[in-house]
């Protein structure tokens, strides 16, 4: 069975479906039939997860040549890190749904302006984006993986600009810009390869065959340099982050968890998969200058996170933050960090992800995302607080929650690496607490303010969404083995591509205890 295909497809079919589908205001059956389509996606995941082999390299392939002149193949497959990616995705897409079941239509009040289109357009362009994020992590041809980076743009952009806030237009605008951007540099390293396969004798897009080329130096740095700024971007990294922010501060909960905790993960995992596995000597010869971005990246987001008073966007910051630490923890290139680096990915997806929605159920309530238009919530919505603690917690990478395993495992390569590095690396732990508790704080504890009294508590379709969030980052935060077994070979297997000295998985069976 061409297992990822049919989770390509079955999503985007659905969402053809949906856009097809006469338009009834205050009709539940479109985000009901999308919220069916995307639970079948993640049960097709699930099955097929269940028959993976950690040792068996790519898995659940397909080559079929597509465009012959050109080398092209219609060709898929994952190893551990693109499943994980894959399951993750599926995850989180329903949980969107139910947590966004009421924002494709007309808010209540004055906070947000009418959507541009009908809700069963805001289900589509989710479903036609779970889709093209699979194809994303699943494609094994270069060509096929460039189309689906670029398609994945049009979904979020009408997202962002249909049911976003008062800004929406000026920040689906900068988000393409920079997406846009970051596409055509790669695209000129993606005809760059096109032209050293040809060099080599026969035109091939297969990154398995991309991977065994004989690249000089020189043109390797610079091929680099073209999918190292686009993923950079799409990270997104110091200094080329700052459409984050703005995107996060009017787009919908709901767009901002499929843009933080999915897309944003493109550009860490296209590092993986394109930096490192195509160009071992160029990411060998830019780490000291990545890692010292991803430093700046660490620091500079937390220390700016702290200065917040949108709730947003101070979220957005701490993302710039984490995933400085994903980069770090990708480019010491040892086991602990890589494999850190690949569970942050992850636990970074559901951690940002509940802390997205719990804070839209609270903005929606009070009609604002500014910390100084709350205080004394837990007073009045003692659930929501507790969500709302747990899930700062998680963010901060509390001991027990998965984030936490994550977090540790990059600093651990960072030591490994170097001293002074992770010295400069520690303090976001430090710095993490503090936006995170004073954001608590700020909003939760003290006396109900006048405008705050009437915030009612979450409704159980809320709690509903946020169950299995808060039950996964329990779950690995003391039980990460499901993930670390189908990670360790895939992190052995990209490690000795590059070069670097593997001296045993990350995480052994008994640590993981």
């Amino acid at each position: 069975m061409p297992w990822l295909t049919v989770l390509i497809l079955v999503p985007i079919i659905g969402a053809l479906v949906l856009a097809a589908m006469p338009s009834k205001p205050g009709s539940f059956l479109p985000r009901q039939l999308a919220l069916l389509v995307s639970v079948a996606t993640l049960v097709l995941a699930g099955v097929m997860a269940s028959g993976f082999s950690p040792d068996g390299g790519f898995q659940f392939s397909e080559d079929h040549i597509w465009i012959q002149s050109f080398g092209a193949h219609y060709a898929l497959g994952v190893d551990g890190i693109g499943l994980s990616l894959v399951l993750l995705t599926a995850i989180l897409v329903p949980i969107v749904i139910i947590a966004s079941w009421e924002d494709g239509e007309a808010s209540a009040n004055a906070s947000r302006p009418a959507p541009r289109w009908s809700s069963k357009a805001f289900f589509a362009w989710m479903l036609a984006l779970e889709g093209l994020a699979i194809g994303v992590f699943a494609a094994t041809d270069l060509v096929l993986f460039y189309i689906f980076f670029e398609a994945t743009l049009i979904p979020i952009y009408f997202l962002i600009g249909g049911w976003g806030g008062f800004g929406r237009a000026r920040a689906a605008l900068k988000f393409l810009v920079f997406s846009l951007a970051g596409g055509l540099i790669m695209l000129a390293s993606v005809v760059g390869l096109y032209a050293q396969s040809v060099k080599a004798g026969e035109p091939s897009y297969l990154i398995s065959d991309l991977a065994q080329l004989d690249i000089s130096t020189n043109t390797g740095r610079w091929l680099f340099l073209g999918f190292f700024i686009a993923f950079a971007i799409k990270a997104p990294m110091f200094p080329v982050h700052t459409w984050l922010p703005d995107t996060t501060e009017e787009a919908t909960p709901g767009t901002s968890v499929l843009l933080v905790s999915i897309l944003d993960k493109i550009g860490t995992f296209g590092m993986i998969r394109f930096c490192l596995g195509l160009f071992p000597e160029a990411s060998h010869w830019a780490t000291p200058v990545v890692i010292v971005l991803a430093l700046i990246s660490v620091i500079y987001g937390a220390l700016v996170a702290i200065g917040q008073n949108n709730i947003s966007r101070l979220i957005a910051f701490t993302s710039v933050s984490h995933f400085g630490l994903i980069v770090l923890g990708i480019f010491v290139m040892n086991p602990q960090g890589q494999v850190g680096a690949n569970l942050y990915m992850f636990n970074h997806g559901l951690s940002t992800a509940a802390l997205f929605l719990v804070t839209g159920f609270l903005i929606k309530r009070r009609g604002s995302a500014l910390i100084s238009d709350f205080g004394g919530v837990e007073k009045v919505a003692p659930v929501l607080a507790g969500l709302f603690l747990i899930s700062g917690l998680a963010s901060l990478s509390l001991p027990g929650l998965s984030p936490f395993v994550s977090e540790f495992l990059v600093l651990v390569g960072a030591f490994k690496y170097s001293v002074w590095v992770a010295a400069f690396a520690v303090p976001a732990i430090v710095l993490a607490a503090v936006y995170i508790l004073l954001m608590y704080k700020r909003t939760m504890t003290g006396p109900p303010r006048e405008a705050t009294a009437g915030i009612t508590d979450l409704v159980p379709r809320e709690i509903l969404a946020m169950v299995p969030l808060i039950a996964l980052i329990v779950l690995l935060g003391f039980w990460p083995k499901p993930l670390t077994t189908i990670l360790n070979p895939a992190v052995d297997a990209t490690l000795s591509h590059v070069g670097a000295t593997v001296s045993g998985p990350a995480v052994t069976e008994g640590s993981q205890k």
